[in-house]
């Protein structure tokens, strides 16, 4: 199944011409700088603001195809949408923003119900409160219930955490994996942090002046030079799915399987058996072209160079295949001299059990 979409849109001086074949269910990311038409994307592909032409399909039901006069209005769509500002009825409680948007479903079996939302959101204390008592990261997790109980075909969200500062930001994340892993609503989630990107996205569209420039899973971008140049390199890595194989209750780590291989991280909560999204910054990866010895680090993998790739004039970016799996480091232009480093080249990637970041996450 697909969302296949070639969009252009006029809005003043700004163009957008973007066109992909994402798979779905699963959280469509759409990621890029300010200005380079995320937002625009999302409000094209639910049906608001100018009408564009073109293209527009998800899985075999057309919305638009302006050749053939076809145009699906907004309301038929059946597509979720939440904002940035929540837009909560001020005058219902919760409970009564949630039950409006039951009362929009498209008549189709409902996938999610009313009380099991209201557990998974964490609801059950909030339903008699009116809107101005709520806090942000509490409004937007009822507008993500009242959307989703009018039973979308596809859940869009607008930077749904931007307006909320880190503490609260933290605290609806969470509410957005069990979202994601508990529904097979296809979703489109428009960012500008990467870092939710990757906890988030099973699929990432990288947008450049109304453009989408790169398309692919979170882990086949990780070397792309036009995603590098807006995030930096620090905040490039890999992102790996692996499975939890023991839990050491004492020591609070977890021995998860990585290709053929194992590491130690911590990974508060999770069961044996439990999938996890790891975050590996390449800014935290060392390699050693000898079997280390006497490290205060207990993770490491083996593995072979794929490539280097030149990041600035200081450092490299190194792609190291650990059996199946890819990693990256960035080293310095001296090491990668030093080392010998070289597509081929055996080496072991050494990470810091606590740099790496595990998240539970139910494989689509």
């Amino acid at each position: 199944m697909t969302l296949d979409f070639d969009l252009r849109v006029a809005r003043g001086e700004f163009r957008l011409e973007a066109a992909a074949t994402v798979p779905i269910p699963g959280v469509v990311a759409l990621f890029g700088r300010s200005g380079s038409g995320k937002s625009t994307l999302a409000h094209a592909i639910a049906g608001l603001g100018p009408r564009p032409t073109g293209h527009l399909r998800l899985e075999s039901v057309t919305w638009l195809h302006s050749s053939r006069s076809v145009h699906v209005p907004a309301e038929r769509r059946g597509v979720g949408y939440v904002f940035q500002d929540a837009r909560l009825f001020p005058h219902y409680d919760v409970i009564g923003n949630l039950r409006y948007g039951a009362r929009r479903a498209r008549g189709s079996a409902a996938y999610a119900r009313e009380d099991e939302l209201v557990a998974l959101l964490g609801l059950e204390l909030l339903l008699g409160r009116r809107v101005h008592e709520l806090s942000g990261g509490e409004r937007q997790r009822v507008a993500l219930g009242r959307a989703l109980l009018a039973q979308p075909r596809l859940l869009v969200l607008d930077e749904p955490l931007a307006s909320l500062d880190d503490a609260r930001r933290e605290e609806v994340l969470p509410y957005l994996e069990r979202v994601r892993d508990r529904f097979g609503v296809p979703m489109v989630y428009v960012s500008h942090r990467y870092d939710e990107v990757l906890r988030l996205a099973t699929h990432v569209l990288l947008l450049d002046a109304g453009r989408v420039v790169a398309s692919g899973p979170p882990a086949a971008l990780g070397r792309d030079a036009q995603l590098r140049s807006i995030v930096g390199s620090d905040a490039v890595g890999a992102v790996l799915d692996a499975t939890i194989e023991a839990v050491d209750a004492r020591a609070r780590l977890a021995t998860v399987r990585v290709g053929s291989q194992t590491l130690q991280l911590p990974v508060p909560g999770a069961d044996v058996g439990a999938h996890v999204r790891l975050q590996i910054p390449a800014r935290d990866v060392v390699l050693a072209v000898e079997t280390p010895r006497g490290l205060s680090v207990r993770t490491e993998l083996r593995g072979v160079v794929a490539e280097i790739v030149r990041d600035d004039e200081h450092a490299a970016l190194v792609a190291v295949d650990c059996e199946g799996v890819a990693l990256f480091a960035r080293v310095t232009h001296a090491a990668v001299a030093d080392l010998a480093l070289a597509p081929g080249r055996p080496v072991w990637a050494l990470v810091k059990a606590a740099a790496l970041r595990g998240h539970v996450y139910r494989r689509p």
